[in-house]
Formats: C-alpha cells, sequence, structure tokens
C-alpha cells in the first residue's frame, strides 16, 4: 500500500501542471490549505472511526475516496476542479492517515515487539519515500510527452491501493468506549490529547510544527528550481534524489535516534529545518539545492521518532484518534504558513518566503522547545 500510494508520478511537475492551467505558486499554495482545511474536517472524525470500527475498514474506504479523486484530477482543467479532486483525496487521506500507524502500532503489540517500532515505522517510511524517488524519474519522463500523463499512471496506480488495503489483517485490540455519543467522544479525546495531558499536547504541537516545516518545503522546492533555471529535464532526478534521501534518513531513524538520545533528538528537528530554510534564503544556485537535503533529513527521522514519542503516551483505544488529532494540527499550521509562503513569495521574492519560513519555524519552535522541558518530555 504504501509503494503504492506514494508513487507520486506528478510531484516532480506538480508545478508545471499547475502553470500549464493557468495558475500560479500563489494558486497552488491556496490549492493545497484547502486540502489541509478538508483533512482537518475529516481527520479525527475518521481516526474514531478507525478506534471504533476497525483500521481495515478505515484504510479501504480512504483508498477508495483517494483513488476516485486522483481520476479527478487527470481531467481537471479549471480551478473549481482542482478543488473537488482535492477534496476527495483529502477524505482518503484523512481516512488512512493515523489508521495505518495505530494498526502498525497495535500488531507490534500483538507480536510481542512494541520496542521495534521505531524501526519498523522508519523503514514503512522508507518504503514510501523510495517509491515516491522512482516515480520522480517516471513522472518526469512522462512529463516530456504530457505535463497530464503522469496524472494518468497515478490514477491507474491508486486503483491497485484498493484490493491491498481489503487484504490487511486487523489485530486484536481494545476498541473505544461506544457507550456514549460519537460526537461527545470525539470531543473528549482531542481534549485529552490537547489539554489533559500536558505531554501529549506539547509533543503533538511540537510534531505538527517539524511536520509542517518538512511539508512546506515540498511545495517550494520547484520554484527554486525554476529560479536557478534549471531545465526541465532535471526536476525528476532532483526530486528522485530528495525522496531516496529521505528514504534512506528514514530507514535509519531509529538508529539516529539512538546515536543522538531523545533530548539532543527533538531539539535538533526544528533548529535544523530552520537553518535549512535560513540558508536557502541567502543563496540561490545549484550548488545550494544541497541545503534541500537538510530540511529532507528532518523529514525522514521526525515520523518515526515523534511518533513513537506519542505512541508510548496513549492507550490503543483512542491511538488513531490522537495521532489523527496530531495530523488536524498540522494541517492547520499549513493553513497558516503555506498561503503566506505564497503571498510573500508574489509579493516580495523567493528568498525572502524562505526567511520568513525559517524564522517562524525557528520561534515557535523554541516556543514548544520550552514547553517540552517544562514538562519533562525531553
Amino acid at each position: 500500500m504504501q509503494a503504492c500510494r506514494w508513487f507520486l508520478l506528478i510531484m516532480p511537475v506538480v508545478f508545471l501542471f499547475y502553470q500549464d492551467n493557468g495558475l500560479d505558486l500563489a494558486d497552488l499554495l491556496t490549492v493545497q490549505a484547502f486540502y489541509s482545511l478538508c483533512v482537518i474536517l475529516f481527520e479525527v472524525p475518521s481516526g474514531y472511526f478507525a478506534d471504533r470500527l476497525g483500521r481495515r475498514r478505515s484504510l479501504l474506504i480512504g483508498a477508495i475516496c483517494a483513488s476516485i479523486g486522483f481520476w479527478i484530477y487527470a481531467f481537471a482543467e479549471v480551478f473549481a476542479d482542482f478543488f473537488v479532486a482535492q477534496l476527495l483525496i483529502a477524505i482518503g487521506g484523512s481516512f488512512i492517515s493515523g489508521s495505518d500507524s495505530a494498526m502498525l502500532y497495535d500488531t507490534l503489540i500483538e507480536l510481542k515487539r512494541r520496542g521495534e517500532y521505531k524501526k519498523v515505522a522508519g523503514r514503512y517510511g522508507s518504503i514510501a519515500n523510495v517509491s515516491e524517488g522512482i516515480a520522480a524519474l517516471a513522472g518526469g519522463s512522462l512529463a516530456l510527452i504530457s505535463l497530464r500523463a503522469p496524472l494518468f499512471g497515478q490514477a491507474v496506480l491508486m486503483l491497485f491501493v484498493i484490493p491491498l488495503a481489503w487484504s490487511l489483517v486487523e489485530p486484536t485490540r481494545k476498541t473505544a468506549n461506544a457507550s456514549e455519543g460519537s460526537f461527545k467522544a470525539v470531543f473528549k479525546i482531542v481534549r485529552y490529547a490537547l489539554h489533559g495531558h500536558a505531554q501529549i499536547k506539547w509533543l503533538i504541537l511540537y510534531s505538527s510544527l517539524v511536520g509542517t516545516s518538512t511539508l512546506t518545503i515540498v511545495w517550494l522546492v520547484q520554484p527554486y528550481l525554476i529560479a536557478i533555471e534549471l531545465p526541465e529535464l532535471w526536476f525528476g532526478p532532483v526530486w528522485a534524489v530528495l525522496q531516496f534521501s529521505v528514504g534512506l534518513f528514514a530507514f535509519f531513524a531509529h538508529r539516529i535516534e539512538a546515536l543522538l538520545g531523545r533530548r539532543a533528538s527533538l531539539i535538533s528537528l526544528i533548529l535544523v529545518s530552520a537553518a535549512g530554510y535560513i540558508m536557502l534564503s541567502q543563496f540561490q544556485a545549484l550548488w545550494a539545492t544541497a541545503f534541500f537535503l537538510v530540511v529532507y533529513f528532518v523529514r525522514g527521522i521526525n515520523g518515526p521518532v515523534l511518533s513513537d514519542y506519542i505512541n508510548r503516551c496513549v492507550e490503543s483505544d483512542v491511538r488513531a484518534t490522537v495521532l489523527s488529532v496530531r495530523s488536524l494540527v498540522g494541517r492547520l499550521m499549513f493553513i497558516i504558513v503555506g498561503p503566506m509562503a505564497g503571498w510573500v513569495s508574489e509579493a516580495y521574492d523567493l528568498s525572502t518566503a524562505f526567511l520568513v519560513c525559517g524564522l517562524t519555524f525557528f520561534s515557535f519552535g523554541v516556543l514548544f522547545l520550552f514547553f517540552l522541558h517544562r514538562n519533562k518530555v525531553l
């Protein structure tokens, strides 16, 4: 499922595809912010659905919705089409997000291998990034035929995710309490995650900020490559190198965390990411694309490490919902940061957008680290 879901043929040329349909960077980030808004609406309810009625069912619904969304994307021509496609992809992503990590963690508990979560989750993420890296090479080649060709290939591939989701085996676990209404139960879990448990709250806020920093960079890579006048032929290989690097970092995330230790790992994540943004703001040259690897290093180890820290604080019956809360908070942050970066880029220039993002992530990162230290998470 990971390999198919993340074989994103369109990603190395997505900005070019938007430009081909008369849209600019601000439009691209607006559509992505809308996607994040849709995720916010469906993320926590879908997580509660997974906790109550099964992670396998949730993954299956997510696969079907995402598949339909990509087919609409393949035929999209006007601005409204992009919004409809992103709505369905967001619903699909919401039902998968949280459910996959929760199912993986509970499966490891059943197999008496819970201590291996960081290692297995790192490999899980590595598969996704290696797949996206291979897709970048293929997508870049397909785009030479037509900028729409990668989307048709993506839509066909997403059909295979549905039977794969159907084939999964649900582990034995404690299920969410059904004695109270669904809305009340969801609100109770959200309140617990963001108010009732200080360590979970600050881990969620910090993890979401780090995730937002590594998500925002994804949509700034291609504008940067255009700014340094890199030929379109090289967009696919550059994107592939970035994805392979994330896969490599994710694969060794458990070893990197063990080497650095919990405190250094947590502190370094946002500081390293912010430093990458600031360096990219100061230099616009082919050699400076190496600074993307700095942020992509954080992108690789963020998920396995911080998900493990959160999972250790959460009971099985609310695990998917709490993880969905983290995704929701991250999307809320991106709704603010994404369009802000697009607006700054259009009003001033791309370098200023990188600088503003870097300073924003650094400032809030230091604040959240203070509260992590205060609550003995470090």
